[in-house]
C-alpha cells in the first residue's frame, strides 16, 4: 500500500464530488421529466401503458395521501410475504447448486423485513446461506422495489409542497412503475455491464474448488454478483452477495470500481434536490438543499480522514505506522476507504468496503453520527430527501419563533399538523435507537452480543440499532445480532423506522397540498440563501448531537481517550 497522501486524496475527492454534482444536476432534470410524464410517449410508453392496464390504473387517476399510503403499505406487505416464503423454502427451490437449506423463521423474518425496508441488514453470510434464486428473485427484486418505494414517496411529497388547494398528491402505482421502468432498470443495467467489464463476476456456475496448496482445499464462491451489486448501490440498498461486502474483490476489484460504486450510491440522493427545484419551478431551493447536504458530507469526510490519519499513538510509539490498516483493503488506501465509509452512511446504503469496527474511535463515530442524523445528509433513495424536508419544517418553525412570525416554506404556512408530522419523522428513529439500546443493556442477551468489552462494545450496540432504525444496514462488526432477541427486535425497529416516517411525510404532503400559497412579504424568511444553508446545517447537527451526546460520550469518545492514554 502506498503511503497516504492527504493532498492527493483531497484532490481526488473534490474532483469526484464535482463529477457527482454535475451528474446530479443533469440526472435531476431527467427525473423531473420522468415524473412529469415526459417519457411516457417514448419507446417504453407502450410497456408503461400495458402495466397500467394490467393493474387497473391510469396516470390521471390520482389519490389523496391516505390512499397513497395504503397502496404503498399494501405493495410492500405483499413483497414481504413473497420474500419470506422464498427464504423459508429456498432449499426446495431451483438455482441452488450448493444445496443451501431454508432459513430459520426468525432469521427469515428479519431478512425479509430488512430487504423490504431498504435496510439490507444481514444476519447471514451471502455466499454460504443464500441460493442463486434467493439472491436474484428475492434480494435483487426487492432492491429495485424498496428503492422505488422511497423515491415514489419523495416525489409525492414534492407534489404536496408545490400544489395548491387539492387533496391529490399522485398515484403510487404510476410513480412506482415510472421509477423502475425509466430510472432503476436502465441505469442498473448499464452499471452492471460496467462492473462486469471491470472484473465483478456474473454467472450461475457452481462454486469452484481449488487445491489450496499447503492450506488445503478451498471453495471459491461464484454467482450473479454484478447485477445485484449495481442495484444495491444505485438504490442505496446495501447488503452484499458476499459476507465481506464491497471489500470482496469479486464485488469491488479495484480503484475504478470503488469510485464507480460510490458514484452509484450518491447519484439518486444527490439528484433529488435538483428534481425538486425543477418540479417546483424554484431551482435555487434545490441548490440550497444540495449545498447543505454536500457541506455536511465534506465535513464528515474530513473528520473521518483526519481521525484515521492521526491513527493510534500507542502503535506509533512502538515504531509501527500509526495509521491502522487492519480491517481495510490496501488496494483502496485511506482515501478510498474514508470516502466509501462516509458515502455509505451519509446515504442509507449500508454497503461497506472496510470494517467500521476497525476504524479508530473518532473515525468510527463519524459514520455512526451520519446515520444518527437521520438520513439528512443525502440519505437513502427518496427517503433522504423527504427526511431532509422534515428538518426544513423544523428549521423554519424555530426561525419563525425567533423572529415572531408564522413559519412558511415556499409560501405554505407550517402549522400544528405539519410540525407534528415533521417531528414524528425525526424522532421515531431516534426513540427506537434509545429505547432498544436501553433494553439490550438491561438483559443478558445484550451483553452477550457485544464481543468487545467497554466503550467499544457499547459503540457496537448503538451502531446496530442506529443502522436498523435509520434503514442503513451497515454494521460495526464484532457484534452478534443473530440471536432471536436481536432478529425479532431488529425486524420491528426496521419496519417502524421505515414506514412510520414515510406515512407521516405523506400526511404532511397531503396537508400542504390543501393549503393556499401565501404571497411573500418583507418578513418572509428566505430559504434559498447562504444564511439559511448555514442555519439548516446548524439545526441538523444540533438535533443529532444533542440527542445522542451521552451515548457518543460513553462510546467512541471514551474509547478515544482510552486509546490516547495507551489503554
Amino acid at each position: 500500500m502506498a503511503i497516504p497522501d492527504p493532498l492527493m486524496d483531497g484532490a481526488t475527492v473534490l474532483g469526484f464530488l464535482l463529477l457527482v454534482s454535475i451528474s446530479a444536476v443533469l440526472f435531476g432534470r431527467y427525473l423531473a421529466r420522468v415524473y412529469s410524464g415526459g417519457l411516457s410517449r417514448g419507446p417504453f410508453g407502450k410497456i408503461e401503458a400495458g402495466i397500467y392496464h394490467t393493474i387497473g390504473t391510469e396516470p390521471d387517476q390520482e389519490s389523496g395521501w391516505r390512499q397513497y399510503a395504503k397502496d404503498m403499505l399494501l405493495f410492500n406487505g405483499i413483497g414481504f410475504g413473497v420474500l419470506l416464503v422464498i427464504l423459508l423454502i429456498q432449499g426446495f427451490l431451483p438455482l441452488n447448486p450448493m444445496g443451501v437449506p431454508g432459513f430459520e423463521f426468525h432469521h427469515a423474518l428479519n431478512i425479509a423485513v430488512s430487504f423490504v425496508t431498504n435496510t439490507n441488514w444481514q444476519v447471514y453470510s451471502g455466499e454460504t446461506a443464500a441460493s442463486y434464486l434467493t439472491q436474484m428473485a428475492g434480494f435483487t427484486v426487492q432492491n429495485f422495489l424498496s428503492a422505488a418505494t422511497g423515491i415514489s414517496v419523495a416525489i409525492a411529497v414534492m407534489r404536496g409542497i408545490t400544489r395548491r388547494t387539492t387533496d391529490r398528491i399522485g398515484n403510487f402505482w404510476v410513480d412506482l412503475t415510472r421509477t423502475v421502468l425509466y430510472v432503476l432498470l436502465p441505469v442498473a443495467f448499464i452499471a452492471a455491464l460496467v462492473l462486469a467489464s471491470q472484473g465483478v463476476i456474473q454467472n450461475l456456475d457452481p462454486y469452484v474448488e481449488t487445491s489450496g496448496g499447503t492450506a488445503g482445499p478451498r471453495l471459491i464462491a461464484m454467482g450473479p454478483v454484478a447485477s445485484q451489486e449495481a442495484i444495491k448501490e444505485l438504490g442505496t440498498n446495501g447488503g452484499g452477495f458476499f459476507n465481506a461486502n464491497a471489500a470482496h474483490p469479486f464485488e469491488n476489484p479495484g480503484h475504478l470500481t470503488n469510485l464507480f460504486e460510490i458514484f452509484l450510491i450518491l447519484l439518486i440522493p444527490a439528484s433529488l434536490p435538483f428534481t425538486f427545484g425543477e418540479l417546483s419551478g424554484r431551482r435555487r431551493e434545490g441548490i440550497a438543499i444540495f449545498a447543505v447536504m454536500l457541506a455536511l458530507f465534506l465535513l464528515a469526510f474530513a473528520g473521518l480522514y483526519a481521525a484515521e490519519w492521526y491513527g493510534n499513538p500507542t502503535l506509533a510509539r512502538t515504531g509501527v505506522s500509526g495509521i491502522p490498516m487492519e480491517g481495510k483493503e490496501v488496494r483502496f488506501g485511506l482515501g478510498g476507504t474514508a470516502l466509501y465509509a462516509v458515502a455509505t452512511t451519509a446515504t442509507s446504503c449500508g454497503s461497506v468496503n472496510a470494517m467500521h469496527d476497525s476504524l479508530t474511535p473518532l473515525a468510527g463515530m463519524v459514520p455512526l453520527l451520519l446515520i444518527l442524523l437521520g438520513e439528512a445528509v443525502f440519505g437513502g433513495a427518496g427517503s433522504g430527501f423527504y427526511t431532509y424536508l422534515a428538518f426544513i419544517v423544523v428549521a423554519v418553525f424555530i426561525a419563525g419563533l425567533m423572529i415572531g412570525r408564522t413559519p412558511e416554506y415556499l409560501g405554505k404556512k407550517m402549522e400544528r399538523r405539519e410540525i407534528t408530522m415533521a417531528v414524528v419523522v425525526i424522532l421515531v428513529p431516534t426513540l427506537l435507537v434509545l429505547l432498544f439500546t436501553a433494553v439490550a443493556l438491561l438483559i443478558p442477551a445484550g451483553a452477550q452480543a457485544m464481543l468487545n468489552p467497554g466503550p467499544h462494545g457499547l459503540s457496537e450496540l448503538i451502531y446496530a440499532y442506529t443502522s436498523m432504525a435509520n434503514n442503513n444496514g451497515s454494521a460495526f462488526a464484532g457484534f452478534d445480532a443473530t440471536t432471536p432477541f436481536f432478529t425479532l427486535t431488529g425486524a420491528f425497529v426496521m419496519a417502524v423506522g421505515r414506514f412510520v416516517p414515510a406515512v407521516a411525510m405523506l400526511a404532511l404532503a397531503g396537508a400542504l397540498a390543501e393549503k393556499k400559497t401565501v404571497p411573500s412579504s418583507p418578513g418572509t424568511l428566505p430559504t434559498a440563501t447562504p444564511a439559511f444553508v448555514l442555519w439548516m446545517i446548524f439545526v441538523i447537527v444540533i438535533v443529532g448531537v444533542l440527542t445522542f451526546f451521552p451515548l457518543l460520550t460513553m462510546g467512541p469518545v471514551a474509547e478515544h481517550f482510552r486509546m490516547i492514554g495507551g489503554i
